[in-house]
């Protein structure tokens, strides 16, 4: 009784202890890593080991879209003082606190999705308390049983003392052991179990202490978010099917536009970069800060998320913010005729290259937007089409992007046993993106201050950083990454 009494109370207050600690959001990435396979090499592709598993390229890839263009040579620029003066018309909108609004631009600030992360780790220390109250009510009660027996047994050696007088002899033996009883029990009473009630009630105090900081937090948060967002950029006049119909209208500020490719797809707002490599460009990614999770399900990178673009001191919106246009909106835009794209990087001192495709089209959902890319140039490195230069046979060929499908951690496309969790390019490699097994470029990848990170920094020691291997490697995450896209057309 004495032994399994002792080990109830160490095991207890062992699990009181280690459950302090718990964190609801760290779960994942634990029990990830336990899961993960010991073979994985974290670099841009994944070992093939003979008799266990194959690689399989994809039979048909289909063909980007090309021929004709859309659009023939740009007309001649008007003489200096004959344009006129574009009109800004105010039109705010409000919006409220959420980063994947239908209507893209609502701006938000990010400490609201602190809210998010707060409540669920209130929920799970909740739980805890929960859990442990009815272990301290029942730990009471026992302790009120033992006090209890420790009167009945005093009792029981005072009458035991008043009989010791006629048989000393027989009584003396059984007051011995009562008395040894006696002694441990109320050394028991006396300072096992106060010295376990004080940790259980300091692990409760503590929890408590860790519920008043997080209803605290949340207050504050919800203070921040009472009034709603507001952007206050005024929507240009000129709108088109995309930019290179809005630069022909004039539009030729780099800013935010209303895109409406046909009539049957509602108006909605984008980056257009009028600048760089002669304008019309169509921002569909971009990444600059960090100040946008791109580890998204897949309904989120089919309807897009994000901030298109922020106010500046000109009073409208002309710096491009952290966003993803949407899969179907891409689709929708390469399908429309012959399409290019610009990719374009800079590392953390500033250098920059870029990466451009002159064929570029993404299926439609039903394929799970299959990415078919041709027409190379640049100096940043063709991964598209070869794939990771630094690797060689099979292992290159893995890591090729071109004609595979879009993957997300909710929703497995890539050619890594499809199918198996703990074989996964978007979960390990931080976003959604067109992993083959698993990449050579990962734009939207985690954001690493810095650029160099290691194998101990990323949640699953993969090289899931904003990754262009090209260029830069593996391990290296660059600073800035974002894609363009506009119609093709050859005469310039």
């Amino acid at each position: 009784m004495k032994t399994l009494l002792l080990l109830y109370l160490c095991a207890y207050v062992t699990w009181a202890q280690d459950g302090l600690d718990y964190d609801d959001y760290d779960w994942d990435a634990r029990s990830s890593a336990n899961n993960a396979s010991a073979t994985v090499d974290a670099r841009g592709h994944r070992p093939v080991i003979k008799g266990r598993e194959t690689y399989n390229t994809n039979k048909y890839v289909p063909p980007p879209i090309s021929g004709g263009g859309r659009y023939r040579g740009r007309p001649t620029a008007a003489p200096p003082g004959g344009r006129q003066e574009q009109v800004k018309v105010e039109q705010p909108e409000a919006g409220g606190c959420t980063h994947a609004s239908e209507e893209m631009g609502v701006l938000c600030p990010t400490g609201c999705e602190l809210k998010t992360a707060l409540l669920k780790q209130e929920r799970n220390v909740r739980s805890s308390i929960n859990q442990i109250k009815p272990e301290i009510d029942e730990l009471s009660r026992s302790s009120n049983t033992i006090f209890n027996y420790i009167h009945s047994m005093s009792n029981s050696l005072r009458e035991r003392q008043r009989v010791s007088n006629e048989n000393d002899a027989v009584i003396g033996r059984y007051t011995d052991q009562v008395e040894q009883q006696h002694a441990y029990i109320k050394q028991t009473v006396d300072t096992v179990f106060p010295s376990n009630i004080r940790v259980l009630q300091g692990v409760l105090d503590k929890i408590k202490q860790k519920i008043q900081r997080l209803e605290k937090a949340i207050q504050a948060q919800k203070d921040k978010c009472k009034d709603p967002c507001i952007t206050r950029c005024p929507i240009p006049v000129v709108s088109g099917k995309d930019c290179e119909d809005i630069y022909r209208r004039g539009g030729v500020d780099s800013q935010m536009y209303l895109v409406q490719p046909d009539a049957s797809v509602t108006p909605y707002k984008a980056y257009c970069d009028q600048t760089s490599h002669n304008g019309g460009w169509l921002l569909i990614q971009n990444r600059m800060d960090g100040s946008v999770d791109f580890g998204r399900r897949w309904d989120e990178y089919r309807r897009g998320f994000g901030n298109v673009a922020f106010a500046s001191e000109k009073g409208y919106c002309e710096r491009p913010g952290e966003y993803w246009l949407g899969n179907d909106r891409i689709s929708k835009l390469t399908k429309m005729g012959p399409t290019e794209v610009l990719i374009e990087m800079q590392d953390w001192t500033g250098a920059k290259v870029h990466a451009q495709y002159s064929q570029f089209t993404v299926q439609s959902d039903v394929s799970s937007y299959v990415l078919s890319v041709g027409g190379y140039s640049g100096n940043a490195g063709n991964t598209f089409l070869e794939g990771a230069l630094e690797l060689f046979g099979e292992n290159r060929t893995m890591t090729i992007h071109n004609g595979m499908m879009f993957s997300t951690f909710d929703r497995d496309n890539d050619n890594w046993n499809p199918g198996d969790p703990s074989k996964q390019c978007s979960r390990e490699d931080g976003g959604g993106w067109w992993y083959n097994r698993c990449h050579s470029a990962n734009p939207n990848g985690r954001y690493y201050m810095g650029g160099k990170y290691t194998k101990q920094m990323s949640k699953h020691g993969t090289d899931d950083g904003v990754v262009w291997m090209n260029w830069k490697g593996s391990w290296y995450s660059l600073k800035a990454i974002s894609m363009k896209i506009r119609p093709y057309f050859q005469s310039r």
